[in-house]
């Protein structure tokens, strides 16, 4: 028998965080243990910064981040730059 994964859901309770449970529940079901994290509480916001969350929600299947959820968030630069910009 295959051991069951661990998927983390970083959420902020959102509309789109809400939706993006949900699309797990569904493509998951039953093979994994999911447990949804609240990006409002400290210890969860450091655990996400540990592992590389810039935007949430994101997902972390055995305490790494999914390829899917990888550099998202803001870019300082990118912002910089398109503050600096003329409309």
């Amino acid at each position: 028998m295959t051991p069951q994964r661990t998927i983390d859901i970083f959420s902020a309770g959102c509309p789109v965080c809400n939706e993006a449970v949900a699309l797990l529940n569904e493509i998951a079901g039953d093979s994994a243990t999911i447990r949804i994290l609240d990006m409002n509480d400290p210890e969860v916001t450091a655990r996400a910064r540990q592992i590389g969350i810039r935007s949430v929600p994101a997902v972390a299947i055995d305490g790494k981040l999914a390829d899917c959820c990888a550099g998202r968030g803001v870019d300082a630069e990118v912002l910089r730059s398109a503050l600096e910009s003329t409309p």
